[in-house]
């Protein structure tokens, strides 16, 4: 089916980038949050970042004010029935995923492809609790999803080909590039650093190197652009840590076992970024490591 209208669940910071690409690229958007505030704040970060891109040339100002004029705020599952696909980007927890699933399908038209933007959790448990597993698939963008080029598409046990290749098609249409997995759990990227990034926390823990040490051995000796705890802290401690425990839960391998360090930094409420305090504290001029 032709893709036009989508709904996005959820107006954090992947949820509403996924917004922002679906807009610039012609698609009407509607900003799904459990408040109408909370789909307003989101829309407004959205202005943020495009304003940004008009700054730096990436867009004009009539492709952000016709990309803007495309997304609408909503706090009500039945206007999602407009929707051709409903992309769901809540935290990642599980039983809030499927809460939101049992209340969203009896809103929707019966051909509305459901999508989730899970970095980890099976694809197929999720759609088993829908009324559509064949028309239901993951569909987990990188972030920040404005800038990041890949998408991983995930298809569940039921998912059937026309929805893999209209998703497919939406994905490359959004100017991504997309890498498939299969349904195991954390997929690709996750898969891979998730452990990396649980590992540099071991490393800490053990007193191997400061924050500051294994950021800069990473960067300088890996060449990769962010150190991990710098990273860690930009996706979210609790994020990182759900994703560790789906993997050591899904796999009942020792070694996805989350670092103790990490569970203390999550039920300090020091989740990164946006808690201002992780890794690194950020409440000042340069952020600062916390260990």
């Amino acid at each position: 089916m032709e893709i036009r209208r989508i709904g996005v669940i959820g107006a954090g910071q992947m949820g509403n980038g996924i917004a922002h690409v679906c807009a610039l690229n012609g698609f009407d958007v509607i900003v799904h949050d459990i408040s109408l505030e909370r789909a307003e704040a989101g829309i407004a970060t959205i202005m943020g970042n495009m304003n940004r891109q008009v700054a730096k040339g990436k867009i004009q100002e009539s492709e952000r004010d016709a990309a803007l004029d495309r997304i609408s705020p909503s706090m009500d599952y039945a206007r999602l029935a407009e929707t051709d696909m409903v992309i769901e980007s809540a935290t990642e927890n599980e039983e809030v995923k499927r809460a939101i699933f049992g209340e969203l399908c009896p809103h929707l038209n019966a051909e509305t492809i459901l999508c989730t933007n899970t970095s980890s959790i099976s694809i197929t448990r999720l759609a088993a609790i829908t009324d559509r597993p064949e028309k239901f698939m993951g569909m987990h963008f990188m972030n920040p999803v404005p800038v990041m080029e890949l998408v991983e598409l995930i298809r569940g046990i039921a998912t059937d080909d026309a929805t893999f290749k209209s998703i497919e098609t939406l994905a490359l249409g959004l100017g991504k590039q997309v890498a498939t997995a299969e349904d195991f759990p954390a997929f690709i990227v996750n898969r891979i650093l998730l452990p990396m990034i649980n590992e540099s926390v071991y490393t800490l823990y053990e007193g191997v190197g400061s924050v500051e040490s294994i950021d800069k051995a990473m960067r300088l000796g890996a060449n990769h652009k962010m150190g991990p705890l710098q990273l860690a802290d930009f996706i979210g401690l609790d994020t990182c840590l759900s994703i560790m425990q789906v993997l050591y839960d899904g796999m009942g391998d020792t070694k996805y076992r989350p670092c103790p360090l990490l569970v203390k930094y999550v039920e300090a409420g020091w989740l990164g970024r946006k808690t201002q305090r992780g890794f690194y504290d950020y409440r000042g001029e340069f952020p600062v490591p916390t260990r």
